[in-house]
């Protein structure tokens, strides 16, 4: 059936910002929905509100909202763009619960707009665990025994039926939010009570306990001719009771016999049949029991999952491109396979590899978190790797991590077998190099079974890596064979040097010399059936490659590895744009990544794909490979964040060319001593600094520039270990929680600043070409300084200051620039207290804001870096309209303002006894993802913000108040002014003392500790999990108050309410809560708003 003729103009739903359990994969497959939907000659509309994203460029939709994904806006949207229909099955769970939302407010029937990729009937047929229930069981297929539950009386009424343990699942929620295992009645009460506060529709499913089974996923696509094809079938190495988004999963599955798989698969297809998905893709879960190979289906998303963009980087079959086809009306027959170009897409793909995915945690953002696994996601990212076998594949995975102890190793004493037995009992990240190191230590392949119910077969391939470890560390001496073998099961060169005693320059120069390197293999959909058009490559030892010669310039791009709090999709963004300019400037384009969530790791974003580990060795074979044939003209390493980064000194030293800003030039930066002497030629401020490498350093110069001071490592991203101290016993307990991270040492100084209170923070991203400087905008920090740029939001054009002020910004950023010798990027953070400028920290590199700053003011930066790293001068991108005549500090009259806003995690991780881990800010960064808001004026544009965050400001209701005592002055004028809209005010005794004596009308509560004030009544933080606080303004004091404000945050958090935990912050707000009593928010898209300062400026 051909593409349907009456729909002209599609509205897709993006999946917002990038959270634990939903993120940049939403973003991969909604670009490419995008791509083929204009392709095809359809108008398309987007709201998203994330500003991270290649998806919210404006090149890639006709109109793109950066908006809050709510009904009320995208109604706003459908009465000014009247689309023909909605797609919103590429968005993930919010997108989803968008469009269910609006088909349950009758707004798509209002205005007559079709949902297409799924149809209602079939969302609630995926998506209710009862209805679903039912098709399960006519499918022939079994379900675990459940019991639904909308209260507190049915939960304890379901486990009397089931018996404990049991399974908690709300319905409608992502990525497992709110579910768990209930051992006993009181695990039953804290995961069932937050699973019905999660869940849209106060909604859970208990289920029988399948704890230890084998678990399955396919990934599968029907069309409306009833066309169904099983795409790829993924295997979780951890057994039922982990996420499959925190396991480490294999594709294809490897432990089921033929005949289970077909049952599978049988079964899979009678489902999607019967639920009725029959335009676009879904993905369906399996557990199968050992003893007797009983099998359950366990859920379905009746949508793009995040396992499909495994499964389109694993097998090279576009799965998000092609449910967009189908939702306009192709079937699989008739679109043909982009890399064959051949075969169709109902011709199933074929693996001739193994592709091994292993998750990225950040628990040590959260040391008070219960880092055991379970069903509710917490991984933050992950890697991927291909190998042609399973223990290649592993240990390729195992490094992408780039994580100190990620990868199997064989130092040290052998441990206590018994010991490690135990420990792997619990679900852990990191669990499998304590599997390697029990059966090191002589566990048996059963007694690693008994303890993780992991497969033999899995378990009994890393005997096997072990046994070459063995072998490769007895030889009589380094042999082509010998290394031959350990590269066969994934070995690097820096493990086989940790076996040999040796270094791994050492390895590497005898691996050459016997002529032993990696040839690269394609994947091609069809294991070699049919040639591939694509060149989408990754190594193996081997003897045939298959990358075809070039004679063209090429330049190379590394990526930024696997999402992690502090390096995320940002840096993605930059490496794509790069990709994009540089092919468009006539260069060949190579990107080696190993994120297969990304858009930089999709086939056709750049010339040449290489799916490999981010480190040393790995990218020298690449380059090496690609040096054969054409003209390497150097490597861009300033885009893919502290990943690419650290690898440019190693390349600089094998004589690879470094685009842009050399490898020194970056030291010059993260070197105290070496930046200081920049400064001081300048003529700049520092605040008053010192580095150390031990305890007795920091306290000495703790001592002389006087506390608080400011503590951060070198050489890390995200604030990673950043604190600001108060006192000498804290700077004590700062190295004792510290001493096992390797991060502070010899080689890594640990940089001490005075701490500027209550300072401005200004953030500054600029192009530097070596004569001139290129603003792409100023951005003001509504938090004051002392929470990190990643956590805090941020408006620009700056809302405090005046044109002098960011002239002198300007000013300062070129000083530096021309100091370190910057050529393409620079970020520069500035303290702005009692008018006098301070230089905080600059970075020669594409920073987290480029995105933002690109969408908030329509300048492509990273592009424009990209064409300078090659030699083009700003000048000439200005004159050829690559850039606009004007920079980012201009700022005409009427400007729109944007506000960015973070996005924050603290709802995945609790306690070990179940509470939310503590919402206070600081100068580490925290935040998992990012939203913009944009509007005429700053107080509409924050509210916005406010809104796609998920924390919308209410327009009625109760505000509590609880402030330390150095706030408590600057409380009374916001306080007021919410009184007068209003609002209800409560606060605890002190605060309300002030407030009173002000003639503000308070209720006055009691604390959550001793209070002798108030010796009745509830306390607040019953209140709050009573849902009768609305926002709360906490910020935090002294010990037993900090108690009290953690057990208020925590509150908050589980009760998804507002929080502000500065009095900068609420200020900020007090317009905005006039915004949101005035209506509901206008729109226009970024289109609109680019267009608008072009002719201002022109």
């Amino acid at each position: 059936m051909p593409k349907r003729s009456d729909i002209n103009s599609v509205l897709v739903i993006g999946s917002g910002p990038i959270v634990i359990g939903q993120a940049c994969e939403f973003d991969y497959s909604g670009t490419q929905a995008c791509r083929v939907l204009r392709e095809e000659g359809i108008r398309v509309i987007l709201v998203n509100s994330n500003p991270a994203t290649i998806m919210t460029d404006p090149d890639f939709a006709d109109a793109t909202y950066v908006e809050p994904i709510t009904p009320e806006v995208i109604e706003a949207i459908i009465l000014k763009e009247k689309p023909d229909a909605i797609l919103p099955t590429l968005g993930g769970q919010t997108a989803l619960n968008a469009a269910m939302a609006l088909h349950e407010q009758g707004i798509l029937d209002k205005y007559g707009v079709e949902l297409i990729g799924a149809k209602v009937d079939a969302i609630k047929k995926g998506e209710d665990r009862q209805i679903f229930k039912q098709l399960v069981l006519d499918a022939g297929a079994d379900v675990a025994k459940s019991v639904i539950a909308h209260t507190t009386e049915e939960l304890l009424e379901g486990a009397a039926i089931l018996g404990y343990p049991l399974v908690v699942r709300p319905s409608f929620t992502m990525g497992g939010l709110g579910s768990g295992f209930a051992y006993n009645e009181e695990d039953l009460l804290r995961i069932g009570g937050a699973g019905l506060q999660a869940s849209p529709t106060t909604e859970v499913l208990l289920e029988e306990s399948i704890l230890g089974w084998k678990e399955y996923e396919l990934e599968l696509m029907r069309d409306t001719n009833d066309n169904c094809v099983v795409v790829c079938s993924i295997e979780n190495v951890d057994p039922v009771g982990v996420h499959t988004g925190d396991s480490i999963t294999v594709a294809p599955a490897l432990t089921l016999t033929d005949r289970e798989y077909q049952n599978l698969r049988d079964i899979g297809i009678q489902i999607i049949r019967d639920v009725g998905v029959d335009t676009g893709g879904c993905n369906i879960q399996f557990a199968v029991d050992p003893n007797n190979g009983r099998v359950i289906v366990i859920e379905m998303n009746p949508r793009v999952s995040r396992s499909s963009a495994l499964a389109s980087k694993a097998t090279g079959f576009p799965i998000a491109k092609i449910a967009a086809k189908l939702a306009i009306g192709y079937t699989l027959d008739e679109i043909p396979n982009d890399i064959t170009r051949v075969t169709p897409a109902s011709f199933e793909p074929t693996l001739d590899y193994i592709v091994v995915k292993v998750p990225r945690f950040a628990f040590e953002k959260f040391p008070a978190a219960d880092a055991t696994l379970t069903t509710t996601m917490k991984s933050v990212g992950e890697a991927m790797a291909i190998g042609r076998n399973y223990s290649q594949a592993l240990q390729k995975a195992l490094r992408s991590l780039e994580r100190r102890g990620s990868s199997f190793h064989w130092d040290g004493p052998v441990g206590n077998k018994a010991d490690l037995l135990e420990l792997i009992k619990v679900p852990t990240d990191g669990r499998i190099v304590n599997v390697q190191q029990a059966l090191r230590a002589g566990a048996s392949v059963e007694e690693v079974f008994e303890s993780t119910k992991i497969d033999p077969w899995f378990i009994d391939q890393i005997v096997l890596i072990n046994e070459v470890a063995a072998a490769v560390k007895s030889a009589q001496s380094l042999t082509v064979d010998v290394i031959k073998q350990a590269k066969d099961h994934g070995f690097s060169d820096a493990q086989i040097a940790a076996l040999r005693g040796v270094s791994e320059a050492e390895v590497r120069v005898t691996r050459h010399q016997f002529g032993l390197r990696p040839v690269y293999k394609t994947v091609d959909t069809c294991a070699g059936e049919f040639p591939a058009e694509t060149p989408y490559h990754y190594s193996t030892y081997e003897q045939e490659t298959e990358v075809a010669p070039s004679d063209r310039k090429k330049v190379v791009i590394l990526g930024s590895g696997p999402n992690r709090i502090g390096q995320g999709v940002e840096f993605d963004y930059s490496c794509v744009h790069a990709s994009f300019a540089l092919s468009d400037a006539g260069y060949e384009t190579i990107m080696i990544n190993c994120n297969p969530e990304t858009v930089s790791t999709d086939y056709d974003t750049s010339d040449r794909l290489y799916f490999e580990p981010l480190t040393l060795e790995d990218v020298l074979e690449v380059i090496h490979a690609e040096s054969a044939s054409g003209e390497l003209v150097g490597v861009v390493v300033q885009l893919g964040g502290q990943t690419a980064l650290g690898l440019a000194k190693g390349l600089k030293e094998a004589g690879v060319p470094i685009l842009g800003t050399t490898p020194e030039a970056i030291d010059l930066a993260e070197e105290r001593g070496q930046f200081q002497q920049i400064l001081d030629a300048a003529g700049l401020l520092a605040p008053a600094n010192g580095t150390a490498t031990n305890l007795d350093g920091a306290i000495e110069i703790a001592a002389r520039i006087g506390y608080p001071v400011l503590v951060r490592p070198s050489f890390v991203l995200g604030g990673r270990g950043m604190e600001i101290v108060y006192e000498q016993s804290a700077l004590v307990d700062y190295f004792d929680r510290i001493k096992d991270q390797g991060i502070v040492g010899p080689d890594h100084p640990l940089l001490v600043d005075r701490f500027l209170d209550d300072a401005i923070e200004i953030d500054i991203d600029a192009l530097f070409d070596g004569e001139q400087l290129y603003v792409g905008g100023v951005m003001e920090h509504i938090e004051e300084a002392g929470i990190h740029s990643g956590d805090s939001s941020c408006t620009l054009p700056p809302i405090t200051m005046s044109a002098g002020q960011i002239e002198r910004v300007r000013a300062a950023t070129e000083l530096i620039a021309r100091g370190i010798g910057v050529r393409g990027l620079i970020n520069v953070q500035f303290a702005l207290a009692n008018d006098v400028l301070y230089v905080l920290e600059a970075n020669p590199r594409a920073s987290r804001t480029v995105p933002f700053v690109s969408k908030a003011l329509g300048i492509t930066l990273a592009k424009a870096a990209s064409l300078v790293m090659v030699g083009r001068s700003i000048a000439s991108l200005v004159a050829d309209g690559h850039l606009p005549k004007r920079d980012g500090t201009y700022i005409p009259a009427g400007a729109a303002i944007s506000v960015k806003e973070a996005v924050l995690p603290f709802k995945r991780f609790a306690t070990k006894d179940g509470r939310f881990v503590d919402s206070l800010l600081g100068p580490e960064m925290r935040s998992t993802g990012e939203v913009m808001g944009i509007d005429v004026d700053f107080p509409t544009a924050f509210a916005k913000s406010q809104s796609a965050a998920g924390s919308a400001l209410p327009t009625s209701g109760t505000v509590f108040i609880s402030v330390a005592d150095r706030d408590k002055p600057q409380l009374v004028l916001p306080v007021r002014r919410l009184e007068q809209l209003g609002y209800k005010i409560m606060a605890t005794s002190g605060t309300a003392e002030i407030l009173l004596r002000h003639g503000i009308h308070v209720q006055v509560v009691r604390k959550h500790s001793q209070d002798n004030a108030v010796a009745e009544g509830p306390s607040i933080v019953d209140l709050i999990t009573a849902g009768e606080v609305d926002v709360v303004v906490n910020t935090p004091s002294g010990s037993s108050a900090r108690k009290d404000g953690y057990e208020i945050r925590a509150a908050t958090t589980a009760a998804d309410k507002a929080i502000f935990t500065t009095i900068a912050q609420l200020s900020a707000a007090i317009g905005s809560f006039e915004v949101v009593k005035a209506g509901p928010f206008k729109v226009k898209p970024l289109q609109d708003h680019a267009r608008e300062r072009a002719e201002s400026i022109a």
